[in-house]
């Protein structure tokens, strides 16, 4: 796979998408990098600390966050990736359940779709990541937690947005999935998720795995916002660990440092002593 002029090894290591949210009411970060220039500043920072992607979010995701017209989402991330798209030697995804939001990000130099509802949200964007050819990663999301079988369902709900972008025409390889941690699930139902992600993974799709301090590290840890670090560290060590091929994170440097000596241990069988070690 290929996402601009980044080659996508999954075998090779972990790759690392940096996140960049250009709203007033992120859970993290709202309203730090609405801010044309300190938003590219942040993201050129995100680059220099190791990540390989920067996706750009116009619309909170935060549970009870407030909609914004498609008209607010595009003034928000229309300049910021024309900017960036100059400045980066890194591809940037926009993060938007919208097609339209999709179509004038990608005709301003994305060259990916990060879309939170799998493509059921909006029955154009399917068509859009076809027609363009950009790299989509679906992520598993609903508006309830009564599941029959968690692992399961999620699952099959995957299986039916790969249906819908092969149906409008969008390439096998040119899809990942994520399994919506955070959403659609309780805290309980997360953690679950994040112990069976091999499943995810055995979908035969490489996997994005999206916890970075989320509030099922906070309950579990009893943590605000500003002190997930170490846990969303642990929740992407387990993710590698099950197959995982991309973190989605705030704090670059951090945890490409624990991917890495991750990547050491799992995939680099040269190194001294690992293969013997018991």
């Amino acid at each position: 796979m290929k996402i601009g002029n980044l080659k996508f090894i999954p075998q090779d290591r972990t790759y690392l998408m940096g996140i960049l949210n250009i709203t007033p009411d992120s859970f993290s970060d709202g309203g730090k990098f609405s801010v044309l220039d300190n938003a590219v500043e942040h993201a050129v920072l995100m680059e220099e600390e190791g990540a390989d992607i920067i996706d750009v979010g116009g619309e909170s995701t935060r549970p009870n966050h407030l909609p914004v017209s498609t008209e607010e989402e595009l003034t928000r991330v229309i300049p910021v990736i024309k900017k960036l798209v100059k400045k980066l030697k890194i591809p940037v995804s926009i993060d938007t359940s919208k097609a339209i939001v999709a179509k004038e990000a990608i005709k301003a130099g994305a060259l990916m779709i990060n879309d939170v509802w799998g493509f059921k949200k909006d029955s154009e964007i399917a068509a859009v990541a076809a027609d363009t050819g950009v790299v989509c990663c679906l992520m598993h999301n609903r508006d309830n937690t009564n599941y029959s079988n968690l692992i399961t369902d999620i699952k099959n709900e995957l299986l039916e947005s790969i249906k819908i972008a092969m149906d409008a025409g969008v390439k096998k390889d040119k899809i990942i999935l994520d399994p919506g941690i955070g959403f659609g699930k309780t805290v309980e139902q997360n953690i679950e998720v994040i112990a069976n992600l091999f499943e995810i993974v055995d979908m035969g799709y490489p996997v994005l795995l999206g916890t970075s301090k989320k509030s099922m590290i906070g309950i579990s840890l009893d943590l605000p916002v500003e002190e997930r670090i170490e846990g969303t560290i642990a929740t992407n060590v387990i993710g590698i660990n099950s197959g995982c091929s991309i973190i989605r994170v705030h704090d670059v440097k951090e945890n490409l440092r624990a991917a890495r000596m991750t990547d050491i241990i799992l995939k680099n069988k040269t190194i001294s002593g690992i293969n013997n070690a018991r």
